[in-house]
């Protein structure tokens, strides 16, 4: 909790809850970690993540998870597709979850190609 300075006078008093209430805790860091080892260019179904977080019928609360991410371009979210491969849904929009799974798929074989 955070209180002002007896000197001054402010209209907020303090914060009603800590600046760590945006920190990930229990199964969304599973759900995170788990992302994170999604390869470069590929993509995996919210039903791979929830069995590789330990849940295997979480998938819903899988994607209520990724709804939340603070940072989807450091935690890939846009690499979680549906179990059909349908896009399904993106925080910055549908179009920039195409756009960004073309961009690391072509990306990911133009690397390929390098070695």
């Amino acid at each position: 909790m955070i209180k002002p300075c007896p000197s001054k006078r402010s209209k907020i008093n303090h914060l009603s809850k800590p600046a760590d209430k945006f920190l990930p805790t229990g199964f969304s860091v599973k759900v995170y970690r788990a992302v994170l080892s999604i390869p470069f260019g590929q993509v995996r179904s919210y039903r791979w993540v929830a069995k590789k977080c330990g849940s295997p019928r979480a998938a819903r609360a899988v994607g209520q998870v990724l709804k939340r991410n603070p940072y989807p371009l450091i935690i890939p979210c846009h690499r979680v597709v549906k179990s059909n491969r349908q896009i399904g849904v993106y925080n910055l929009g549908i179009r920039q979850k195409k756009l960004l799974l073309f961009l690391e798929k072509e990306l990911a074989q133009c690397l390929r190609f390098k070695k």
